[in-house]
């Protein structure tokens, strides 16, 4: 089938694509075609569609290339026009392989010469080209394909639309980290949609463990592993930690209109609900944004997200919200970034938290299989919500005593209320219910679970500070359902990179 259009008459750029469509039409119309099952036929049909798209590429190229020549020839007949910032010398016939999403084309364009100089070529920047083989289209795949899953999926997904493998790991690898290097740019490039004042602006923070490679660990971290005795030379024992984790810092912003509720709407009551009431829901969150680091500390990411809150709100008229999980370091940094500012904010402590901590608790009491622990957290639980965390916190200590539990046998139900305790200032639900403020993080803990454990901690995943750094941010620009606008951003940022100055030549071409 490529014999007709690889003899085509080369006077027409696209005769090689239209004589391959003849070809193709031919070869799907003959009597043993029409034998064949439709598999067979959808994978030549396929296949010869992205030859075709191919050849549509390189025909447009080729006549690009031709235009070029033509008017830069013309410009130059006498061979003494400046054509590009002194440069008076016109040479033809310069080619550049270029790697895309329907196969490799070769793009031929001329060069603006002088001695001691380097070469200007005008077509490289009307075209855009990236300074590498990989198109910008090749690039955005390898990106998405990237981000989406491991490096050798991602291989197999583009070897699969391109017919072809047209990007190595590690070129798919620079690509990633070379495509994430405009995300705080475009964030800082972008101003929120308003909203009225009694819309709540929530913010909620959370950290979670990356692996990465010797040499990309934090230095505290690096010395801990260093300084850890193993029993064993070849694998770890119960209780050891091999300290091959590097804490990525995460960040939520979203606006919410509040919604009252009760302490029977949060945890069912002991013996079940009755269905005489309806169950209040909680604020609804929208305008979410994401933002990750495993490269910089937690106060970057802190400040980060108060700089989207501050774009949101830059009067700081509206009620922010606060969600931690009770990290002190945390809080500390929460409450400078909030005084630097000047802004108020109302920190409560995730529920989810505080009922995980009680389930520990009820385990001193009752067996793992006992009904009656449900009742004990639910209670409890009530009971702090409704505003009455130190009284929860003396029943606990009351019943531990009475009990005469040894200290092993209590070491639960004491962190509970040293849980509660410290954090005393922070779980004051009840005014929380009454303000129709959101009360859990699960939206922090969620994109924890999305960006990283679905992508970064998959098995055997162990990561550069880069690479890891760039999957992360850019898997939170996808997150945001921002991607489509940050690659038009990026691609932009690029070229200027790239073509500084859009009038570098005197002659005019056509696009």
């Amino acid at each position: 089938m490529t014999a007709g259009y690889a003899a085509a008459a080369a006077a027409d750029p696209f005769a090689r694509a239209a004589s391959f469509l003849t070809c193709l039409i031919d070869s799907l119309s003959r009597p043993e075609a029409l034998l064949l099952a439709h598999e067979r036929v959808e994978e030549d049909a396929e296949n010869g569609a992205r030859e075709l798209a191919r050849l549509l590429l390189q025909g447009h190229f080729d006549l690009r290339a031709r235009r070029e020549e033509a008017e830069l020839s013309a410009l130059n007949a006498d061979g003494r026009a400046v054509l590009a910032a002194g440069r008076t010398r016109l040479e033809k016939g310069h080619r550049r392989q270029l790697a895309t999403v329907v196969g490799p084309v070769t793009v031929t364009r001329c060069a603006l010469r002088a001695p001691g100089r380097t070469n200007v070529h005008p077509a490289d920047a009307a075209l855009n080209l990236p300074r590498a083989r990989h198109s910008l289209g090749l690039r955005k795949l390898a990106v998405l394909e990237a981000c989406r899953g491991s490096y050798d999926t991602a291989l197999e997904a583009i070897d699969r639309r391109c017919g072809a493998r047209l990007v190595g790991k590690r070129q798919a690898e620079e690509l990633v980290r070379a495509a994430a290097v405009d995300i705080a740019a475009f964030y800082l490039s972008r101003t929120p949609e308003p909203a009225v004042k009694q819309t709540l602006l929530v913010l909620s923070f959370d950290g979670k463990g990356i692996v990465m490679r010797p040499g990309h660990l934090r230095e505290a971290t690096q010395k801990a592993a260093e300084r850890a005795k193993r029993t064993f030379r070849t694998r770890l024992s119960a209780g050891e930690k091999s300290g091959r984790k590097r804490m990525a810092t995460l960040a939520v912003v979203h606006d919410a209109e509040p919604a009252v509720r009760r302490p029977h709407d949060i945890i069912a009551p002991p013996g079940g609900r009755t269905g005489e009431r309806t169950v209040r829901k909680g604020p609804k969150a929208r305008a979410k944004w994401l933002t990750a680091s495993v490269e910089h500390d937690p106060e970057h990411v802190i400040k980060t997200a108060f700089d989207q809150a501050e774009a949101r709100d830059p009067q700081h008229r509206r009620s922010w919200v606060v969600l931690v999980d009770g990290a002190t370091h945390q809080l500390d940094l929460v409450r400078a970034e909030a005084a630097q500012r000047g802004v108020t904010v109302h920190i409560v402590l995730d529920i989810v938290h505080v009922i995980e901590k009680l389930w520990a608790a009820a385990r001193c009491f009752h067996t793992a299989t006992d009904p009656d622990a449900e009742t004990w957290v639910g209670t409890k639980a009530a009971r702090i919500l409704a505003g009455d965390a130190p009284g929860a916190v003396a029943d606990i200590r009351a019943e531990a005593a009475r009990r005469r539990l040894t200290d092993d046998q209590r070491a639960a139900a004491d962190t509970a209320c040293r849980y509660l305790t410290n954090n005393a200032d922070h779980v004051h639900y009840d005014q929380a219910l009454t303000a129709g403020w959101p009360i859990a993080s699960g939206i922090v803990e969620g994109a924890a679970r999305h960006l990283i454990a679905d992508r970064l901690d998959i098995t055997g995943s162990r990561w550069s500070l880069a690479g890891a750094e760039a999957v992360l941010t850019l898997r939170a620009v996808i997150s945001n359902n921002d991607f489509p606008e940050y690659w038009i951003f990026h691609t932009t940022r690029e070229r200027e990179r790239l073509y500084p100055e859009p009038d570098q030549h005197t002659c005019s071409l056509s696009a």
